[in-house]
């Protein structure tokens, strides 16, 4: 069994978006592993192992518009089923 089971990816748009903040705020409020936090600062790339996905993207949302959204299971895949 994972100790994390999903895997979240998204990309948010937004304005004035800061790499180091928002891997602060997830080392800080979320738990997980796995984070890759990447952009500039009107488009960051997000991936997370977690166990709550809706709190991630809750709190991505808040930043900007957040789009391209794909959360799966990984445990799932790891027994051969569609995440």
């Amino acid at each position: 069994m994972l100790e994390y089971k999903y895997d979240t990816q998204l990309l948010i748009d937004g304005v004035d978006l800061n790499e180091d903040i928002i891997n602060e705020f997830f080392a800080n409020n979320f738990k997980g592993d796995c984070l890759l936090a990447v952009g500039d600062s009107e488009l960051i790339k997000i991936h997370y192992h977690t166990n709550e996905p809706w709190r991630v993207l809750e709190y991505c949302a808040s930043l900007g518009e957040i789009y391209d959204i794909v959360i799966e299971d990984m445990e799932r895949q790891s027994k051969g089923l569609k995440g």
